[in-house]
């Protein structure tokens, strides 16, 4: 008997208050695969990560809202994470470990190598001052 696929979509406003939010309730969606303590912790990591790239970089912590998306397919969860904000410019410079636009608020350059460090697969979309959509996906139980 195939697995019923489930998905939850939120929206909520882009602020740093907002961060913990989002991993909480994702990693309460996903709890239904029955993740180890490290998967939920990646995913979690990996879904503040997106978050917070959207408030600081998408918004530059101004208004905006995020919305994200999850589905649940077998064992396989595909979280997507979305903003209208300024977009990304240069994806594969965004994505390189260490690059910011933000230096001046000390911000590390690792969100990007932190998602794809925890998630299986990150896609990113993004489309200069119309927004970015970051799409994650894990398969929960897989060692």
């Amino acid at each position: 008997m195939k697995q019923v696929k489930n998905e939850m979509k939120m929206e909520f406003l882009a602020s740093s208050s907002n961060e913990g939010f989002a991993r909480v309730t994702v990693g309460a969606f996903v709890a239904e695969l029955n993740p180890t303590v490290d998967e939920l912790a990646d995913i979690k990591t990996a879904v503040s990560e997106a978050v917070t790239n959207c408030i600081i970089h998408g918004y530059e912590q101004k208004e905006g809202s995020i919305w994200i998306h999850c589905c649940i397919d077998g064992q396989q969860v595909e979280i997507s994470v979305t903003d209208t904000g300024k977009g990304i410019q240069d994806i594969d410079q965004a994505r390189e470990p260490l690059f910011t636009t933000k230096p001046e608020l000390e911000r590390s350059g690792m969100g990007f190598a932190f998602m794809e460090a925890f998630m299986d697969e990150v896609e990113v979309v993004s489309e200069p001052w119309k927004g970015t959509c970051v799409i994650m996906r894990k398969t929960i139980g897989q060692g």
